[in-house]
């Protein structure tokens, strides 16, 4: 006969496992633990994810330089010509279901897991359309090739699929170094599988194999980081909320989309290639610099925001913080690049180039302030107002394209210049809208603003006074005026005690990725 504790031992066994396995998976859905050490992560995780984004540029930089060599314009064409599709239909394969699970407030394992088989079915999904468009993306550019090409690069997304929500777990529980690591590792991987392919002759195959292997190298990489494992989808788990939340997302990508692209189609249709040519140059040269910095900054004010939805005080310290920040970073270097426009062309992208420098010096314009007003969609999306976000977005495309409309017949200059008007006519709009229902006003975004604008215009004009006296196009002219703008501008910035405690916090975050946050408390 059995012993009654034994067998009460054994029965408790599988059980007490069950409960730790419950717990494990628990710890990634509460964020109550993070709170106690909000600033510190805050910070950190800004350090990490700019230190990320540095080294992802040097490997695309690094690669570029070392595929271009290997492979012919024609190699990258045929992959463009596929990407340029298959960008659009890869916007359905999320859904804004991870910023959904970033967002809210309580999750639990049913959602999560529910929504990671909705994610699945939903690159599948795209996975399929894509398969089918094969042939028709070969037949609008009269390219056999793309057939192959575009079946290959399908498969890729079910790999993001399965990643999309072991992603937002990670961004949700603030693990940015983790994140940065995958992003490094998958690049890499890509990068070497490509390099090793083109060495090889493998042409514009080992593009498409690049982005094949960061795809399932990704994939990888995060299951290991993350150790939350789905369970099966669960009826009545209450995503119906959180779906209609990557809906309105969604919706709000979609129409960014077009708006976003509506410039290129309507200068390539109506002025020429060549326009097009100096357009996107200058709207390139101009975006680089804001992505890098406002990218990070995104990242970690997304589940910080969602995370301080409920506490209206710390909420409002943070944002003003982040605004500040977003602020006296951007700010200077679009007016810097305004009054050095033509210099900076000159440098990066040659002598035949010189005609995109009034589009470039029009868009910097707008630069001045895009950045920080891109912070509204912050405000909301943490709030769990995407359908508002998904409004305004929609209001703010036909804008957009209005204005492109009513600037095409004064050429790229024109289309730029209605451009920049329209961001500034709906500035004050917008945010009265997008801060309704939130502590923020839009009183406290003007005066957050108002300190690193003054700085950035006295620093801007004591160079075009520098310019003034000392006329002369050397590069030791343009070093002495960069480092009058910096002098002045760093003076000016360093008087303010935000300023100093940021920048004090940040570089102690940076070398030994520790140290304390934003002031949030």
């Amino acid at each position: 006969m059995r012993d009654p504790n034994t067998t009460a031992i054994e029965m408790n066994g599988p059980r007490q496992e069950l409960d730790a396995l419950a717990l494990e998976q628990d710890k990634f859905f509460q964020t109550d633990h993070l709170k106690a050490d909000l600033k510190g992560r805050s910070v950190r995780g800004g350090a990490i994810t700019m230190t990320g984004q540095a080294a992802r540029f040097v490997l695309s930089m690094g690669s570029t330089a070392v595929l271009a060599r290997l492979l012919t314009p024609q190699d990258y064409g045929l992959l463009a010509m596929v990407t340029a599709i298959t960008g659009f239909v890869a916007m359905f394969k999320d859904m804004g279901l991870s910023m959904a699970t970033v967002q809210k407030a309580e999750i639990n394992n049913d959602q999560i897991s529910t929504l990671f088989w909705i994610n699945v079915l939903l690159s599948l999904g795209v996975m399929f359309v894509i398969t089918a468009l094969a042939p028709a993306i070969a037949w609008f550019y009269g390219e056999p090739r793309l057939t192959l090409i575009t079946l290959a690069l399908a498969g890729a997304f079910i790999f993001g699929g399965l990643t999309v929500q072991h992603q937002a777990l990670l961004r949700r529980n603030m693990r940015f170094g983790s994140l940065a690591l995958i992003q490094i590792i998958s690049m890499s991987v890509g990068i070497l599988t490509a390099v090793i392919a083109a060495f090889y002759g493998a042409g514009y195959w080992s593009l498409v194999l690049m982005q094949l292997a960061t795809a399932i190298a990704g994939a990888i990489a995060v299951w290991v980081a993350c150790g939350w494992r789905p369970g099966l989808p669960v009826r009545r788990a209450g995503v119906r909320s959180m779906l209609a939340f990557g809906g309105h997302l969604t919706g709000f990508s979609f129409v960014n989309y077009f708006s976003r692209n509506a410039d290129n189609i309507l200068i390539g249709k109506f002025i020429s290639a060549a326009a097009l040519g100096l357009y996107a140059k200058a709207y390139g040269l101009f975006m680089m610099p804001i992505t890098q910095i406002r990218g990070p900054l995104d990242e970690v004010a997304m589940p910080v925001l969602s995370s301080l939805q409920n506490q209206p005080e710390r909420y409002i310290k943070y944002y003003q913080r982040l605004v500040d920040i977003m602020a006296s970073l951007t700010i200077p270097l679009a007016l810097y690049c305004a009054i050095e426009g033509s210099f900076l062309i000159r440098i990066f992208l040659g002598q035949q180039w010189l005609g995109a420098v009034s589009v470039f010096r029009i868009l910097v314009i707008a630069a001045l302030i895009q950045p920080v007003a891109g912070t509204r969609g912050l405000v909301l999306i943490s709030h769990g107002f995407s359908d508002r976000c998904f409004y305004w977005g929609l209001f703010n495309a036909i804008l957009t394209v209005t204005s492109f409309l009513v600037g095409l017949p004064f050429g790229i200059e024109g289309v730029a210049a209605a451009y920049a008007i329209a961001n500034y006519v709906i500035l004050i709009p917008s945010l009265f809208y997008c801060f309704q229902k939130t502590p923020v006003t839009v009183s406290l975004f003007m005066r957050t603003l108002a300190s690193p604008a003054l700085a950035g215009l006295l620093s801007a004009g004591c160079v075009i006074l520098a310019k003034y006296v000392r006329v002369g196009d050397s590069i030791i002219s343009h070093i002495v005026y960069a480092g009058i703008f910096t002098v002045v501008y760093g003076g000016a910035s360093f008087s303010r005690k935000s300023i100093r405690e940021t920048s004090g916090l940040l570089l102690k975050g940076l070398p030994i990725l520790r140290g304390r946050a934003l002031r949030v408390s």
